[in-house]
């Protein structure tokens, strides 16, 4: 029983036994420190190789009771699926945790490669010591190997399409691509295929090898944050509207206005791609940030677009059918104009600023106000302007942001609908203390500096009233600046009313 058992153990633990099994340990433990992410992968490597050690010990039993043939079969099969083992290891700790460390990124159909040529390199080697020809045995394989590749010509054309892929870096894993029809984000790269997850979330297979014979645009990376992709939105302005015009609202606006996924640098540009029937074609060209949400980005420029444009009085060029069953005289259309008026009469009524006037003075007003809407973002008015418009805010809600003397930005009010801003300006030509940003979609009225100098000119009693509210904002303006600034606004730090009334006078002409 001593003398079998001597004969298991000499057969079984070979002189090089022991170092592999230190290997296995050292590697497996560092590899569970320092990387957590692999710990299933080190762990079923581990369990492999202990496999293999009893599959040895059962070879080294066979060779004991004289199945020498057998035992030798099954002893080296082990032995190669343990060498197997140390070398998956290896593979892992050196490719996961060292090159990273070094700056050296690999990718993993290289790691594969690798690891398949170590592979073979040691079964051949072991092949060699047990005294089988290893040539012999690649010669009895090759016309095996030449009819397979014959009848997969197809896979390993996919095969080495990824392999090229992954080699030279063409394709990433988190890449935005375009591919015909097909646009979507890589989610894995295989051996034999791709696999793209397009915006709807529906998951497309797309053989390697399609990719190599083909084009496709990268236009994102998830590795690369900087990585803006020009988006077109196009529309259709009637030549009523002087195209130099046309261009400079738009940019204006688009530039300014806060969009969300809109890259400010590179701006946004504006330009005129054709002359079509009746219209002209514009193109507004912008820098998307992130290429998920393209439909919702190009949707919030489309609505700046048409509201600047609205601003500015220019009409969308869109075609027309229509059938006029009632013809509409200048009766009807007078009807309208005064519902309309009456209205806005109405608003005007409810306004602390214009309390004061009488029934014909609203009237007038409420006949020279400018529609003016504003999308979610746009800037109103930028502190530091010319004064040129008073403001209605008729629906929505707008925020008062001040620029500081120390350089910072400040918010100081908001807006709420039923309120009046930019009075100062116009009725002392003093430039805007403030920026005024929309803060949602609103619908504003303008009224030019004309408009608000005939009713006070008509009734100068009405410039006492004003002023006293006009202090009033002035005084909280200033003592919000000396709130944060530390130091008095420019000029006194107040404005009574006596000071605000001398001022309208004056810019006037009273």
């Amino acid at each position: 029983m001593d003398t079998m058992m001597s004969r298991v153990w000499a057969y079984f633990w070979l002189p090089e036994t022991k170092y592999v099994i230190v290997a296995i340990v050292v590697f497996a433990l560092l590899s569970l420190r320092l990387l957590p992410k692999e710990r299933r992968r080190v762990g079923g490597t581990v369990a492999v190789f202990c496999v293999c050690l009893v599959g040895q010990a059962f070879g080294a039993i066979l060779e004991a009771l004289d199945y020498s043939r057998v035992a030798v079969m099954v002893h080296e099969l082990f032995v190669i699926g343990s060498g197997m083992a140390l070398f998956r290891l290896v593979a892992i700790f050196v490719f996961r945790s060292i090159l990273p460390r070094v700056g050296i990124v690999t990718v993993r159909i290289a790691e594969d490669i690798i690891v398949l040529v170590v592979y073979a390199a040691f079964i051949l080697a072991r092949l060699h010591i047990v005294g089988l020809d290893p040539s012999s045995l690649l010669t009895t394989s090759a016309l095996i190997t030449a009819v397979l590749a014959f009848s997969m010509q197809d896979t390993l054309g996919n095969v080495l399409s990824g392999v090229a892929l992954q080699l030279d870096n063409s394709l990433r894993v988190g890449d935005w691509i375009k591919l015909d029809d097909l646009t979507g984000r890589v989610v894995q790269i295989h051996w034999r295929q791709t696999t793209i997850r397009t915006r709807n979330s529906e998951v497309v297979i797309v053989p390697n090898s399609q990719l190599m014979r083909g084009k496709f645009t990268v236009f994102g990376r998830a590795d690369i944050r900087a990585w803006p992709w020009r988006r077109w939105v196009w529309f259709n302005v009637t030549y009523d509207s002087p195209p130099t015009l046309v261009i400079q609202k738009v940019e204006a606006t688009i530039s300014t206005a806060e969009i969300q996924n809109v890259a400010r640098e590179p701006a946004p540009t504006c330009v005129l791609m054709e002359f079509g029937p009746g219209y002209g074609r514009y193109a507004l060209r912008y820098w998307m940030l992130d290429p998920q949400p393209d439909d919702p980005t190009d949707s919030a420029v489309r609505v700046h677009i048409f509201a600047a444009l609205q601003r500015a009085g220019m009409q969308l060029a869109v075609p027309e059918q229509s059938l006029h069953i009632t013809k509409e005289n200048d009766a009807y259309r007078e009807s309208v104009r005064r519902r309309e008026i009456d209205r806005r009469m109405a608003d005007l009524r409810k306004l602390e600023l214009f309390s004061g006037l009488q029934e014909e003075e609203l009237r007038t007003i409420g006949e020279r106000m400018v529609y003016a809407p504003f999308a979610c973002g746009d800037v109103i008015f930028h502190q530091g302007d010319a004064p040129h418009w008073l403001y209605l805010l008729a629906v929505g809600e707008a925020e008062v942001w001040m620029d500081l003397p120390d350089h910072s930005r400040q918010l100081f009010r908001s807006v709420h609908a039923g309120s009046t801003f930019g009075e100062k300006g116009v009725l002392t030509g003093e430039a805007r203390r403030a920026s005024v940003i929309a803060r949602t979609d609103v619908v504003c009225y303008r009224l030019d500096q004309s408009t608000v100098e005939e009713v006070i000119r008509s009734r100068p009693e009405i410039a006492e009233a004003i002023a006293e509210i006009l202090a009033r904002r002035e005084i909280e303006m200033d003592n919000f600046v000396r709130q944060f600034s530390g130091v008095p606004a420019d000029g006194p730090a107040t404005h009574p009313k006596a000071g605000i009334l001398a001022m309208i006078k004056d810019f006037l002409g009273l």
